[in-house]
């Protein structure tokens, strides 16, 4: 079934407009009467079927509405110390496929890209893009968002208010494991960039009750790093077990003798 993110649902109705409409209208060639799902981006998706298509806008009735079959259960929160841009749009994409809740670029001692915070701000326009992108992608039911670059200290200070956090580092010998069974909920993972993080930048988060962790004997690169510290820690709760009703159910298929799944 069609999946597409709209912000325009109330009252049991609601309305598709710009890039996605035209979609339907001209590529899809959808006629009114059949159905597709619709995401609120906040967790929430609708059955809907449709009332009228236009290239310019598509109205809809919804049928039901539901929690997002394909979120995770842990909302995981990425702390990534800024590598080169290239690698951060790379970054993006894959953890908000592997299901990251929000993205948070960090300024540590040895990142060597410094944007300032002007220049930041437009490129997370475009973080952003890609971020949504990967989401309708994956059928994803959050737009995760990538937030204000942070410098590190309050960085620290925001994961040690909550469960979950932990910080990866090259010459730690504690395994991941030893965390995962304490997970609920949600979690924060820091990750350094192409020069890891200085000794006094670990000894801080240790000061602040965040455990360092090793992702195993091989040091990887920054871009793979949060890649496999995610998928890990989706593994280990859950998310990356079918659920049992995760594909919509068509009724009026199933009445007539033949399989009821879209």
């Amino acid at each position: 079934m069609p999946r597409f993110f709209c912000d325009a649902i109330a009252g049991g109705k609601a309305v598709i407009t710009g890039e996605d409409a035209a979609h339907i209208a001209r590529s899809l060639r959808m006629q009114p009467g059949e159905r597709l799902t619709l995401s609120d981006g906040q967790g929430t998706d609708f059955d809907c079927v449709l009332d009228l298509v236009t290239p310019q806008e598509v109205f809809l009735t919804v049928l039901e509405s539901y929690p997002c079959r394909t979120e995770p259960s842990v909302y995981v929160r990425l702390y990534m110390a800024m590598p080169k841009a290239e690698k951060l749009e790379l970054i993006v994409q894959k953890a908000v496929e592997l299901g990251v809740g929000e993205i948070i670029p960090v300024l540590t001692r040895r990142c060597v890209s410094r944007p300032d915070p002007k220049s930041f701000e437009k490129k997370r326009v475009r973080l952003a893009r890609i971020a949504a992108e990967a989401a309708k992608q994956s059928g994803r039911g959050r737009i995760p968002q990538v937030r204000e670059m942070m410098d590190l200290r309050p960085a620290l200070e925001e994961m040690a208010a909550r469960p979950g956090a932990m910080l990866f580092y090259e010459r730690s010998t504690a395994p991941m494991r030893e965390v995962l069974d304490r997970i609920e909920g949600e979690a924060s993972l820091l990750i350094g960039a192409e020069g890891g993080f200085d000794e006094s930048e670990v000894e801080l988060a240790l000061s602040m009750g965040i455990p360092s962790l090793t992702l195993g004997p091989r040091i990887l690169r920054c871009e793979t790093a949060p890649m496999a510290a995610l998928s890990v820690l989706m593994y280990h709760t859950g998310a990356t077990e079918p659920k049992s009703d995760t594909l919509p159910y068509d009724r009026t298929a199933a009445s007539r003798g033949l399989p009821g799944f879209l």
